[in-house]
């Protein structure tokens, strides 16, 4: 059997989809790591935020106590924060 030869055109063609392909493959590539390092950024994210929950309901447990703390010296009222005044309620 006897062998034919592409035309310059034909090659040329097929060198053209050949490299198109190759970049689209190197796109899909940098994407899928954008999204690996999105994910990894997500989940820190997530970590942060588990533990900014977590120090914030601390903070309110130690402002219950000391309420608790304060109304059994003081009894129920108010205080003034800039004078350090507290109002005894009715």
């Amino acid at each position: 059997m006897a062998t034919k030869k592409f035309t310059t055109e034909e090659m040329d063609q097929i060198k053209v989809l050949r490299d198109q392909n190759r970049v689209k493959t190197q796109e899909f590539g940098k994407i899928e790591m954008e999204m690996v390092l999105a994910r990894q950024h997500y989940d820190n994210l997530i970590e942060m935020k588990k533990k900014l929950i977590t120090e914030y309901e601390n903070i309110q447990k130690e402002e219950k106590d000391l309420v608790e703390q304060l109304n059994k010296k003081y009894g129920s009222g108010t205080v003034d924060l800039d004078s350090g005044e507290f109002t005894p309620s009715n």
